[in-house]
């Protein structure tokens, strides 16, 4: 098993994505990148913490390789959009991938570079490569939030 973790917007939606996806066995979600150490959700939602929300699975890669994940990241968000998705505005909101090592900033950037190239966007990918950093997970009623709900998608 191989660990990923993406920022696109509201992790409702994210998490609804990947969860869903033959070879993800299990996904939480949660923020990543700020300063502040157990960030809540009302912290988070500040815009002064600097946590993005996250989406973070466990993948087999024998099932679904990390660059079809990277595909899946880009195709259920506008990669274009600065700290913010939709209605949804903030640094919470950015697009963002935290690879664990060394073969996903590899696929990361290379992903992004490809998108760039492809013409799909007019405005350029602002979608940030960062190095995994502590991820705290988010509170329970936010774990699986549309399943729950009988929802597969956010707005």
């Amino acid at each position: 098993m191989a660990t990923a973790t993406f920022g696109a917007g509201c992790f409702w939606g994210v998490e609804e994505v990947f969860r869903t996806t033959d070879g993800v066995s299990s996904t939480t979600v949660g923020y990543m990148g700020g300063t502040l150490d157990n960030p809540t959700y009302k912290d988070v939602c500040t815009d002064q913490t600097g946590h993005a929300e996250v989406v973070q699975m466990e993948f087999d890669p024998e099932v679904i390789s990390y660059d079809a994940l990277v595909d899946l990241f880009y195709a259920n968000h506008n990669p274009t959009e600065w700290n913010r998705q939709g209605p949804d505005e903030g640094t919470q909101y950015r697009s963002v991938v935290f690879y664990h090592d060394d073969a996903q900033k590899a696929v990361a950037e290379r992903k992004k570079e490809e998108l760039a190239a492809s013409g799909r966007f007019k405005r350029p990918i602002v979608t940030l490569i960062e190095p995994a950093a502590p991820f705290w997970p988010a509170e329970d009623y936010h774990q699986q939030y549309l399943k729950k709900r009988g929802l597969s998608v956010c707005h």
